[in-house]
């Protein structure tokens, strides 16, 4: 047994400080958990940003006066030590909603006032007590849906406000035995060097007849469970996720770099990694409606539920709005003359 009682207990209080926090206490708040080198990773307009005070006015202040009763409901919670460093440092991941009344604008996306939730992954780097490093992806092109606006013509998957594990059992509080977490990071390495393999020639490519569903069957199950970021939507089972993503992704991007991660870790049955950015792709044309010949990259949080010896769910966040700013589209911009 590995024990992350301290890290976990520290991100704890982080979220209930932020749950009382308001516009003008949230940068004590921040403060008091970080470091003041403290780096922070998040999605367009907010991007990276050091310290309390950049983060506070980047994120916190915009949407603490655009959301009011804040909720946060976590769906997924669990600690690990990084791989990427060679399990030298711990990070504490969450995952779920900010729920809240959506009252004020943010970032240009029209209120509601209705109910609405902001989709978010978080993975959080723990030392000496202090919260010294952080990746808070969230899904704003999911909000906007959820405002009523339509920003791409087509989504292949479905729009929907997205559950957690199938099983509710994703709050890791208690510390988990670690041979389980060693089994799912060995599963999500093993289904990445797939991905790896897919395209690649060498002793682990697969055979040239291999079928997609033969690749994926390797470490899904029939029913996967694949909550992808809104542009792209969420998918169920082998043959549909293959038909609703992973066909068009494969055949309408070309030249993928790899360009690594900064976290991937596992604890029980739960697993997730992050990059910054991920993946660099160009566009062969109509990809989210995309021309030809744009290079753009791609900011990735996947987190995984296992099940037994393959894989059940997973959930994505993609800097969508990040992705096509850099190819000459600002959805942000272009709320005005969105559709409804």
């Amino acid at each position: 047994m590995i024990e992350f009682q301290s890290e976990k207990q520290l991100v704890l209080d982080y979220f209930e400080a932020l749950a009382n926090g308001t516009t003008e206490s949230v940068e004590q708040v921040l403060s008091e958990f970080t470091s003041p080198d403290w780096i922070w990773r998040g999605f367009h307009p907010c991007n990276e940003q050091t310290g309390a005070r950049e983060v506070a006015q980047a994120f916190w202040h915009p949407f603490l006066t655009a959301f009011s009763s804040v909720q946060r409901r976590q769906d997924i919670f669990f600690a690990g030590r990084n791989q990427i460093d060679g399990f030298q440092s711990t990070w504490v991941s969450s995952m779920g909603h900010l729920m809240g009344l959506f009252d004020a604008p943010l970032f240009g996306i029209p209120a509601t006032g209705k109910i609405a939730m902001l989709r978010y992954a978080e993975f959080n780097r723990i030392e000496d007590g202090k919260i010294v490093e952080t990746a808070f992806f969230f899904d704003l092109v999911h909000l906007m849906r959820q405002a009523g606006l339509n920003p791409f013509p087509e989504q292949r998957g479905a729009h929907v406000i997205q559950p957690g594990p199938l099983t509710h059992d994703g709050l890791l509080f208690e510390d988990q035995p670690a041979n389980e977490g060693e089994v799912t990071l060995e599963l999500i390495n093993r289904m990445i060097g797939d991905i790896a393999a897919n395209s690649n020639t060498g002793p682990d490519s697969q055979p040239a007849d291999a079928t997609p569903q033969d690749e994926l069957k390797r470490c899904w199950h029939e029913d996967m469970l694949w909550w992808g970021p809104e542009g792209i939507g969420a998918t169920y089972t082998i043959d549909r996720y293959i038909e609703q993503h992973q066909r068009p992704f494969r055949t309408q991007l070309t030249n993928r770099k790899f360009n690594g991660h900064i976290c991937k870790m596992a604890e029980g049955n739960y697993g997730g990694f992050f990059g910054w950015p991920n993946l660099t792709l160009t566009s062969l044309g109509g990809y989210l409606g995309l021309p030809s010949g744009t290079i753009g990259d791609m900011r990735v949080i996947d987190m995984y539920r296992r099940d037994g010896a393959k894989l059940a769910e997973n959930w994505i966040f993609i800097d969508i709005l990040h992705f096509l700013r850099q190819q000459g589209i600002d959805l942000l911009e272009q709320i005005d003359s969105m559709e409804t």
